[in-house]
């Protein structure tokens, strides 16, 4: 690693990995920091989980959503892809000096839209101005506590056979980010995903849907989170190609960009992975769902490739699905 911080560090691949796992972890490691999880779970009575995320997308507006409503999706998803159910927030904003407050009762409005959606309530916060050009325009800090309660048997040890499932299109957040920076527009307009999850996640818990993993889509997409799932382990996925889902917008702008939007950001979709004789039930379940009904099974797991994602695509030949070492798409959440 180079002596510096670079922009790339942020991006979700594999440098913002080598940054956690060599400079940020060491320091500061204990028993509930060292998984990594989307959530530590704190031990006690009750089992509670707690998790907590900084947001400086650019634009702070766009399709879909804005800076505020990425604070909540982000912090209710991580609690709830745990298996913890959201219940309290915390927001701390850091202010440009000559920042339009008709620009910040918008996403405050859209704070409270998006925690009145997932159920939520914002107990806590702190406000910081700054200089003029010390920020750029307004960044949010969110954290976020969920009671814990039981998972379902083998939560945590994907084995050989289960399925991989994500509940509907994939990219649309990135790639939205994209279009809005650079003034694009098409015959499929691009909308961001964001959206709160736990309604989603409860309604295959409760159902009894043996769950072993689960995990929100944001920075890298799906093809990071296969990835840091797969490292060192003794199984690999198997992912078909042409059952991964994707709009047409994203599809479109991925193609003339020649980006690849498997590793394209989501605020909306999740990755689970399932005992395999629940896979169908999983899916029935996921597209009954307002957020889920281009839900897909899209691959497995498999003992065939130990620590890799392999994918086989539409002509039947088959590549492995390597992490990149950044994000061609900063800022982006």
């Amino acid at each position: 690693m180079s002596g510096r911080v670079l922009l790339a560090h942020g991006g979700g691949g594999g440098l913002a990995r080598q940054l956690i796992l060599d400079e940020m972890l060491p320091p500061l490691t204990n028993p509930a920091l060292a998984p990594l999880a989307d959530a530590a779970v704190v031990e006690g009575a009750p089992r509670m989980a707690f998790t907590t995320d900084a947001y400086v997308v650019t634009p702070t507006f766009f399709s879909g959503g804005d800076i505020g409503r990425l604070a909540v999706c982000g912090t209710v998803n991580d609690l709830a892809v745990s298996g913890a159910r959201p219940l309290y927030l915390s927001l701390a904003a850091i202010l440009e000096e000559g920042f339009p407050l008709a620009d910040l009762r918008r996403i405050l409005a859209s704070v409270k839209q998006a925690a009145l959606e997932a159920g939520v309530a914002v107990v806590t916060g702190d406000t910081k101005v700054v200089e003029r050009g010390a920020a750029d325009g307004i960044f949010l800090t969110s954290a976020g506590v969920g009671s814990l309660g039981s998972l379902p048997a083998g939560w945590g040890a994907p084995e050989p056979g289960d399925a991989l499932l994500v509940n509907g299109n994939l990219g649309d957040h990135g790639f939205t980010i994209l279009a809005a920076r650079e003034g694009l527009t098409f015959d499929h307009p691009l909308k961001s995903d964001a959206a709160p999850l736990n309604g989603l996640v409860f309604a295959l818990l409760e159902a009894g849907v043996r769950v072993r993993l689960m995990r929100d889509l944001t920075r890298g997409g799906l093809g990071a989170a296969l990835n840091e799932w797969v490292t060192g382990r003794p199984w690999g996925f198997a992912v078909r190609e042409a059952r991964l889902p994707f709009s047409p917008g994203v599809r479109s702008l991925a193609e003339l960009l020649g980006l690849d939007p498997v590793f394209s950001a989501n605020e909306g979709k999740l990755l689970a992975i399932v005992h395999p004789d629940d896979a169908n039930r999983a899916l029935e379940l996921m597209q009954a769902h307002p957020l889920g009904r281009e839900a897909a099974v899209i691959g497995r797991v498999t003992e065939a490739n130990p620590g890799l994602v392999v994918t086989e695509t539409a002509f039947g030949s088959r590549r492995i699905l390597d992490q990149p070492a950044g994000d061609p798409l900063p800022r982006i959440c």
